[in-house]
């Protein structure tokens, strides 16, 4: 059994012990990793069992992946007893080929997740939770930091977020204490300390505290308080801490006691002003007047759409390309075909020979319809009742441009086109077709080419893509 004093702030020290204990084949369950914070070395007393630096027949230890090795530094924050005996567990495993040992399935896969979430959830908190208070010296000669921040992290991550906060606050000086030790910025350098500070930092006067409590009462709304999602957020353990922190039980108790009104205190709510007389018409805003394609209600997918997409193209385009409705995309932007469909449609159509500047793009269907999954708007097919709805701007776009050429981008173009809800695309595709007096060739829409997995199947979906787009021009020519 090998005893190995350990300084559990050093990541550095440990990785180097670790290497060479790789190096020497000694197995986690041989090694006692005894963490003392009475030593001030690593190794105080390591090379009375294990002469390091003198290791003979020794097999080169295999390459620690940039992923594992950022792993590991992000779990050794995670204070615990057995950490550094575990994080050499990991790294023991993963030299012997075990590369599941990183995987959540795996039990020490799944602790050093934790680990690391953890660690990463705590520097999040800390750099949203820290709060600076200026400190003005009664010494003005002493080079005193002119902001000074006391915080108390569950793990040791006060290194990281103090990077953050050098890049953030440029040259001004500045100082977070923790129990744990402190960091300092003396506008271009930063200065870490292990020395722990006992107690907080003392009263500080900071005249701009008292205005961001008004401002913090004012933006309180009691109305929609969820007390168990505001502490998952800002987890009690920092309010002791926290300017704010003293007022938020009142603001909680007042709210509960049934204050159902946005929380403007009088201080912001009350202002004095002269009275303007205007004229009510010379007040309105100037609006332009929504087109009749804007106004229409004929379904329901206006209402979660965030605008209408008309068609775009010069009035003498002799092309017409049809698409089946608008994307996420094209919803945001207002105009038809700028997503990756609408990418993959312009290289198609310079490799046709078209340039789209001279076609005129368009959708049977004007609004984005839509289903939520997570943070995502995930695209829905408009069912038949919605593609009826939209027929007559469909129609009137076709009466005002009277293309030579209609181009069927998939099977609800088609479709629509028909009006025939048992037209199928396959069978149709690259046919040319008459409608009034224009010609009509379906075609694939080219998110379905996007959607293909396999690649040969893409690669041809867009050959006949291109192969189609050409027959237009010839016929439009």
């Amino acid at each position: 059994m090998i005893n190995i004093s350990v300084n559990a702030d050093s990541f550095q020290e440990w990785r180097r012990v670790a290497r060479h204990l790789l190096m020497a084949e000694m197995a986690p369950h041989n090694v006692h990793w005894n963490c003392s914070d009475k030593s001030n070395e690593l190794l105080s007393n390591a090379n009375t069992f294990l002469p390091l630096d003198e290791i003979t027949n020794a097999k080169p230890p295999l390459l620690i992946s940039r992923t594992l090795v950022s792993k590991l530094e992000a779990a050794a924050c995670y204070r615990c007893e057995d950490r550094w005996a575990f994080l050499y567990k990991v790294l023991w495993r993963w030299q012997k080929g075990e590369k599941v040992v990183i995987s959540p399935a795996d039990p020490d896969g799944a602790r050093l997740y934790k680990m690391v979430k953890t660690v990463q959830r705590e520097i999040h908190k800390m750099n949203a939770f820290v709060r600076f208070r200026e400190y003005i010296p009664p010494d003005p000669a002493n080079n005193a930091p002119r902001f000074i921040a006391w915080f108390e992290p569950s793990h040791d991550v006060l290194p990281q977020v103090a990077e953050h906060f050098s890049r953030r606050m440029g040259q001004v000086t500045w100082m977070i204490a923790t129990p744990q030790g402190s960091a300092c910025w003396d506008g271009t350098k930063l200065h870490l300390s292990d020395a722990p500070i006992l107690q907080g930092l003392p009263e500080i006067d900071d005249g701009s505290e008292s205005l961001w409590l008004v401002y913090y009462r004012s933006i309180f709304n009691p109305a929609r308080l969820n007390t168990n999602a505001m502490e998952l957020n800002m987890p009690v353990r920092y309010w002791k801490n926290l300017p704010e922190g003293k007022l938020i039980p009142g603001l909680i108790s007042d709210a509960t006691a049934g204050a159902q009104r946005v929380g403007q205190v009088n201080e912001v709510s009350v202002r004095n002003g002269a009275t303007l007389n205007i004229e009510a018409q010379r007040a309105q805003p100037k609006r332009v007047p929504l087109t009749l394609l804007q106004q229409c209600r004929n379904c329901d997918l206006w209402r979660h759409a965030t605008q209408v997409v008309p068609g775009t193209g010069p009035s003498t385009a002799r092309i017409m390309l049809i698409g089946e409705q608008p994307g996420d995309q094209e919803d945001i932007e207002g105009k038809p075909f700028v997503g990756p469909a609408g990418q993959l449609l312009d290289q198609a159509l310079v490799q046709a020979g078209l340039d789209r500047n001279t076609v005129y793009i368009t959708n049977a269907v004007k609004h984005f319809k839509w289903e939520p999954r997570g943070k995502h708007r995930l695209h829905k097919t408009p069912d038949q009742q919605e593609i009826n709805a939209c027929s007559h701007w469909l129609e009137e776009e076709i009466a005002q441009q009277q293309p030579v050429v209609m181009v069927a981008l998939g099977a609800t173009a088609l479709r629509a086109l028909l009006h025939s809800t048992s037209a199928k695309l396959t069978p149709m595709l690259g046919k040319q077709l008459e409608y009034g007096r224009s010609h009509l060739i379906p075609t694939y829409h080219p998110s379905y080419v996007l959607r293909l997995v396999n690649k040969e199947a893409k690669k041809e979906a867009f050959l006949q893509l291109v192969k189609h787009l050409k027959m237009v021009k010839v016929l439009a020519d």
